[in-house]
């Protein structure tokens, strides 16, 4: 294709390679994304372009740091409207938002679309953007199995309803990594005052189960309330939150040493 026309957002996903000696933890972000492509998005209601509700917005900023700890980050930059990487590719493959890999309805149940995606075109899209998301993280992982022998995996979101906790940890009630891990993962948020659950309602999606079954792999869901780190005044706002808030640069600083002290 003519290199001009593409611009990182017609990225698939980028991966940030460590900037210093590589540690074994790979961080991936499924749902920040904020790309829909012009021919998905012209079939869409327009209120929900407008905010992509329930998108993880801005987690890529608020991560920015981890390749700098030795962690390597991979992140989609397509929205989870239109495909869900964190569902299983099974059939219904669109529907319902919590189990769909193509939702055609919002968290809360209000439909996504104004002209609804036939079934070629759903195959399509998980062709084109499920598929191959899957098999470059499953190419990373191996990649670091055969580095370190042992693989930890992040798989970091942010949420804006369900609970009113700060910070939800999630391995499936202990199926997908060692108690060993979740804790020392919950100290460390717990040394920077958040407050931290395991396993409530955010248990871990189809990304922890599914690459937990590689032995040599420990995953974990961090789920984070938007508040923890956005505008409140933006959330009660039908638009994507602004990141550049101060809220958010305090975040990060605390987000840093929290993961630092995982690192270590």
């Amino acid at each position: 294709s003519n290199v001009s026309h593409k611009s990182k957002l017609m990225e698939l996903f980028t991966i940030h390679t460590p900037t210093v000696q590589a540690i074994p933890l790979i961080a991936n972000l499924p749902h920040s994304g904020l790309y829909i492509p012009p021919d998905i998005a012209v079939m869409m209601a327009p209120a929900h372009l407008q905010s992509l509700p329930n998108s993880d917005w801005h987690l890529e900023k608020l991560y920015d740091f981890l390749p700098s700890l030795g962690i390597t980050v991979m992140q989609a930059n397509y929205n989870r409207y239109v495909v869900d990487l964190n569902r299983q590719a099974k059939e219904p493959l669109s529907g319902n938002f919590w189990s769909a890999v193509v939702p055609l309805q919002t968290a809360f149940g209000q439909p996504i679309y104004q002209t609804t995606p036939a079934p070629y075109q759903i195959q399509e899209r998980i062709n084109k953007y499920y598929t191959t998301y899957h098999n470059k993280l499953s190419q990373l992982i191996e990649q670091k199995v055969q580095e370190f022998g042992k693989v930890y995996l992040l798989d970091l979101h942010s949420f804006g309803g369900l609970i009113d906790d700060e910070v939800c940890l999630g391995n499936v009630n202990g199926k997908t990594c060692t108690e060993d891990f979740i804790n020392t993962v919950e100290r460390a948020f717990i040394n920077q005052k958040y407050q931290v659950v395991k396993n409530k309602i955010f248990t871990g999606g189809y990304i922890t189960r599914h690459y937990s079954e590689n032995k040599s792999v420990e995953t974990l869901q961090i789920e984070i309330k938007y508040q923890t780190y956005l505008s409140q005044q933006d959330l009660d706002k039908p638009l994507i939150p602004r990141w550049d808030v101060p809220n958010f640069h305090l975040s990060k600083v605390k987000l840093q040493q929290v993961i630092a002290d995982i690192a270590n």
